[in-house]
């Protein structure tokens, strides 16, 4: 760890020790970062994953902590915000014989890049605007909600490859799916996306973000902690209907809790442990396979100790 502290200092990169992952994740969650490392831009993200490399280090990329549960333990290694890095790179606007298209930053806000798109008039990201992740987390997951998916709007994403290679890999190549792409078993770091967009009525685009962002307000338990929907939606079914007729609405386990509101949740209802969190979400497991002989696999990614 002091080769890793040392090359990041002479690199002039930033980085805290035994940060609380639990001030970094929607959650509320999570023990300490051995070290927390903010790289300013993509060149000093890419010195950063090659300075975590060439000292044996483990690491992980954060972005906007919106789907994801960190261990109470914490993290031993170097966690990497790639939000700080979007501060560093702008949004782009080009145009050729294909259409339309807006490059963007992986740690850039989902939000911030729909209402970029909105004030230049673009339509195809409404349903991205309430998506409380980054660039990087929803291609990475292919994020998608009330009927549209990232797959639908990306052209190309830029990587840095397990070789430190920074490649542009078309879309068509990712093989995206529900809430999957190939992006993690390929180990790429996503550095970027292009997405191709069509000209729209700004006042239509505006409309129907409001429209969704209040369908959310009214659905979503949006005033606790949680990490989004903890559930993916099996083949034929609705995760948190599942959950609810099960008769586990309002079920909490320490502080953690199926939503009231929303029982495709869990939340944070207050000092919860990311035990509780696991504990809960084996129990509605055992609770859903028990009754209607569906297994639920979880959308949130755990991330441990090891």
């Amino acid at each position: 760890m002091e080769q890793l502290k040392q090359l990041l200092t002479a690199a002039g990169i930033a980085y805290k020790e035994n940060e609380p992952l639990s001030a970094h994740c929607t959650f509320r969650i999570g023990g300490p970062a051995d070290l927390f490392v903010m790289p300013r831009d993509e060149d000093q993200l890419c010195q950063t994953v090659q300075f975590c490399k060439q000292s044996e280090i483990r690491y992980y990329l954060l972005g906007n902590g919106s789907n994801i549960l960190f261990a109470d333990e914490g993290f031993r290694g170097a966690v990497i915000d790639v939000s700080a890095e979007a501060a560093g790179m702008g949004l782009s606007i080009y145009q050729n014989a294909d259409g339309d298209y807006i490059s963007a930053p992986a740690g850039l806000k989902l939000s911030e890049l729909c209402k970029f798109a909105l004030q230049h008039g673009y339509t195809g990201l409404e349903f991205a605007y309430g998506i409380p992740g980054t660039v990087g987390g929803a291609v990475y997951m292919n994020a998608g909600a009330y009927g549209g998916e990232m797959k639908d709007v990306l052209a190309s994403v830029d990587v840095l490859t397990q070789d430190l290679e920074i490649k542009t890999i078309p879309a068509a190549e990712l093989n995206l799916g529900y809430r999957y792409s190939s992006i993690p078993e390929k180990g790429y770091i996503v550095l970027g996306a292009t997405l191709q967009l069509k000209k729209g009525n700004i006042a239509e685009i505006r409309g129907r973000m409001a429209e969704l962002a209040e369908q959310r307000r009214a659905k979503q338990p949006l005033q606790y902690p949680s990490a989004g929907s903890t559930f993916k939606r099996p083949e034929g079914y609705f995760a948190g209907k599942l959950v609810q007729d099960a008769g586990l609405k309002g079920k909490t386990i320490g502080g953690a809790q199926v939503s009231e509101k929303h029982s495709g949740f869990l939340i944070n209802i207050g000092g919860a442990t990311a035990q509780d969190i696991l504990d809960l979400i084996a129990f509605c497991q055992k609770e859903v396979k028990d009754k209607f002989g569906v297994t639920l696999e979880t959308e949130v990614k755990i991330v441990g100790e090891e």
